[in-house]
């Protein structure tokens, strides 16, 4: 399992709907994950969801929002996959570097 985390200058509802959006899914989702358009299998609380792909190879991804004092968000999110990629860390990292810029495009007026 791999882990990334990263702080984001946005309200955690903003970066949160910006993650499940199915229109902006395919900007930061890794491929194998992009299923029915890209919602998630659940949410799995107010500001947590899980996507997850059936057989063979498995994938899931964890995406947990949480507010932080000044205002903004702190994103953790989990990959697992079957078997294990190599380069699942670095995915992780630059699945929320590519979050982080649909969040900035999601909070930029026009």
């Amino acid at each position: 399992m791999a882990r990334a985390e990263r702080g984001m200058d946005a309200p955690p509802e903003v970066v949160f709907n910006t993650a499940t959006d199915p229109d902006r899914v395919d900007a930061w989702l890794p491929a194998p994950l992009r299923r029915d358009g890209g919602a998630p299998a659940r949410v799995t609380d107010a500001l947590g969801a899980h996507w997850e792909t059936a057989g063979s190879p498995t994938w899931s991804a964890r995406l947990h929002v949480r507010p932080t004092d000044a205002g903004g968000a702190e994103v953790r999110l989990e990959l697992e996959a079957d078997p294990p990629d190599r380069e699942l860390d670095q995915l992780a990292d630059e699945s929320l570097v590519n979050l982080a810029r649909e969040v900035g495009e999601n909070l930029t007026p026009g």
